[in-house]
């Protein structure tokens, strides 16, 4: 008996010893994240000096190898990972002056990608024009040489919905809405008699001798347009921003012949390698398996790609740094992935799950972060039967004020959302979704002109690394492994049938050239 309530002291004496290291450890999470925060000199460095990260771009590569020096800086081992190759493009400046019936400097960017105008341009500014067919159109064609082609509807208004909504009469709003709408069905049937689409008018344009074509493509807020990539191969493609594309459609409208001075530069590198940066803090009781916090590097580059995914990259590193200075001995091995190209389909990520197969074998799970700079407010179980039970043991020790507004859904649908933990769920293995409040993003930041540094809140990024970095480190010590029973997915409403695990993603690793 006495030897029973012996080892049953030394039972409770090992779990209170524990239960304090890992309350020392958490507390001594948060006191870093919150008292010694490297995000706003990691932000800096990364969207003010290095800039957007196109892939295939010098920017991009310049990116992979400051994290590589920061991770090493920390005491970290990080290598650049060779994934695939995509056509290398360095964007150099975009000048549009309007210059005559009034001289104005126009807002201006060129898309990704876009050819140079070799030299200053000048030249008339010109819209497709409203035909009955592609004969027309082709008879058209043949009066474009060295002008400048608008291609997109201009907006009727700049306001976004809600303003219209805080300030107009029911009325009016509804007369603006419906005149939107009017000139939307409008425009698509003057493309639509063109002969063509949206992605080949540009090259029917260019083979016409179009001295350049501009778009304006505006995101529903103030100031604020999505800049993707170019069409062309010989001829700049710009985007203009929604007023002044206004002003230069009225004054043709009106035939008052707008010409502008076009100067466009940019360097075509030919293909070159791309790559994931991956940095590992090896576990030392269970190194063959693995956590993996994961975010993608790459972006486009109308702004400097500050939250999609400039916070969820400085997030992961923040997180590694924390980890590696108070928890640097882990259970299971801690690799934090920065992916690239995930805005082409994410091509960086799904070629790591293809080429390691030994990490998907041994994933304890993987922390996705990318949508916007706001605190983590949704995760979801991805479909995984046990999903409940593991994570909100590794939130347990959370702060209220952060899992508190975290909204779960278990076990949830597997892979939806498009970002990269659906390339680790759809093969299989546990990836999830630390799926952040909106701020606008869509609207204001989301592949828009307008993501740069001034959009970050430091405060919710600083919350998503304490939750972040506990959940990490909670997933390393658990003394099980996370099950990989799927559950049984709902019936599809649209189709009626029972709805299917997704297929493994197949990544592109040579993209962007001819």
């Amino acid at each position: 008996m006495i030897r029973k309530i012996k080892f049953i002291f030394i039972g409770l004496l090992i779990v209170g010893a524990t239960i304090r290291a890992q309350n020392d450890i958490v507390r001594a999470i948060i006191d870093e994240a919150s008292e010694n925060s490297q995000l706003e000199e990691l932000a800096y460095e990364m969207m003010d000096l290095i800039g957007p990260r196109l892939v295939g771009t010098p920017q991009m590569q310049k990116a992979h190898d400051w994290a590589v020096e920061k991770y090493k800086n920390w005491g970290i081992t990080a290598r650049n990972e060779q994934w695939g190759e995509w056509k290398g493009w360095e964007r150099g400046i975009t000048h549009v002056d309007m210059i005559s019936p009034r001289v104005k400097t126009l807002e201006a960017m060129q898309l990704a990608w876009s050819p140079p105008s070799n030299g200053i341009v000048e030249g008339e500014v010109i819209m497709i024009p409203d035909v009955e067919n592609q004969a027309a159109f082709t008879e058209w064609l043949a009066t474009i040489k060295g002008k400048f082609v608008m291609i997109d509807m201009a907006q009727p208004t700049g306001r976004p919905d809600d303003n219209w909504q805080e300030f107009a009469t029911d009325a009016s709003f509804d007369k603006m809405r419906e005149k939107r709408a009017e000139a939307m069905r409008a425009w698509r049937m003057r493309v639509q008699n063109t002969g063509y689409n949206s992605r080949t008018l540009p090259g029917a344009l260019e083979d016409a001798g179009a001295a350049g074509i501009f778009i304006s493509n505006w995101s529903r807020g103030f100031g604020v347009n999505k800049v993707f990539g170019a069409q062309t191969k010989t001829i700049p493609t710009i985007d203009i921003g929604l007023e002044d594309y206004g002003t230069l459609s009225r004054m043709v409208e009106h035939g008052d012949t707008p010409k502008v001075r076009v100067e466009a530069t940019s360097v075509d590198h030919g293909m070159v390698p791309t790559f994931n940066t991956i940095a590992e803090i090896k576990g030392t009781e269970k190194p063959d398996e693995y956590i993996v916090l994961s975010a993608h590097y790459d972006s486009w580059d109308g702004g400097t790609g500050a939250t999609d995914n400039g916070t969820g990259s400085i997030l992961m590193m923040e997180v590694m740094r924390i980890l590696k200075k108070h928890y640097p001995n882990p259970k299971r091995t801690i690799i934090a992935g920065l992916w690239g190209s995930e805005e082409q389909g994410l091509n960086g990520s799904a070629s790591f799950v293809e080429d390691h197969p030994e990490i998907i074998e041994g994933l304890q799970a993987s922390f996705n972060q990318d949508n916007g700079t706001g605190r983590v407010v949704n995760l979801s179980g991805q479909g995984f039967l046990h999903a409940y039970e593991f994570l909100q043991r590794w939130m347990e020790p959370v702060p209220n004020s952060i899992k508190g507004q975290i909204n779960t859904n278990f076990p949830g649908t597997p892979g939806g959302g498009g970002s990269d933990y659906a390339s680790f769920v759809t093969a299989g293995a546990p990836g999830f979704s630390l799926s952040s409040l909106n701020w606008d993003y869509f609207t204001y930041t989301w592949h828009t002109n307008r993501d740069t540094y001034d959009k970050v809140v430091f405060d919710d990024v600083q919350s998503n690394v304490i939750l972040t970095a506990i959940m990490t480190y909670m997933a390393s010590e658990d003394p099980e492994k996370f099950p990989r029973d799927r559950s049984v997915l709902p019936m599809n409403r649209r189709t009626g049938q029972q709805m299917e695990w997704p297929s493994p993603r197949k990544p592109t690793r040579k993209g962007g050239g001819e």
